[in-house]
């Protein structure tokens, strides 16, 4: 857990039952991670944390959007996206104080009498998550690899084949 005062914080105490929501904007540097670089992460990211409170539970949904620069990974030509993602925590309280606040794949349990949720790290993880693993550019002329029609104009119709059909696809899906 960190020491630090937390950069997305949520407070539950005083929280009245029902749908909360709470707007924030940070930028890279705030999180002080070697991941998130100021190259690619140089405006601000807004998150969104939608909270539904109920008597036993806290669920928190974290929206993150922002706007990356990147190279093309195949002409190296400087490209931005928009990269948004979605993470859901679902919170337990429990009565007993002295239960610190633990992380499971599915729920966390924290104290019914916890002051506020310190969401930092999960936005970062959220962020990172939504950094797509391989960027390329779709219709840049200075591509050499994808310009135009790739495939000669006097190839037969008969010579098109399956694996063909299947590399365009795959072709089309890392643009």
């Amino acid at each position: 857990m960190r020491k630090e005062k937390a950069l997305i914080e949520i407070r539950i105490a005083g929280l009245m039952q029902g749908s909360h929501t709470f707007d924030f904007t940070c930028r890279a540097e705030d999180f002080m991670d070697k991941g998130l670089n100021n190259e690619v992460f140089s405006r601000d990211i807004s998150v969104h944390v939608i909270a539904e409170k109920t008597e036993n539970e806290l669920t928190v949904i974290i929206k993150t959007a922002t706007t990356a620069d990147f190279t093309c990974d195949i002409c190296l030509a400087p490209l931005q996206r928009k990269l948004t993602g979605e993470y859901r925590i679902d919170y337990l309280f429990d009565t007993e104080p002295d239960i610190p606040e633990s992380s499971d794949e599915d729920y966390r349990i924290i104290d019914r009498n916890a002051i506020s949720i310190d969401l930092t790290e999960d936005v970062r993880e959220t962020i990172l998550l939504s950094v797509p693993m391989k960027v390329t550019c779709t219709d840049n002329p200075d591509c050499r690899l994808f310009v135009g029609n790739t495939e000669p104009d006097d190839a037969p119709e008969n010579e098109k084949s399956s694996w063909r059909d299947s590399l365009e696809k795959l072709k089309k899906k890392y643009r």
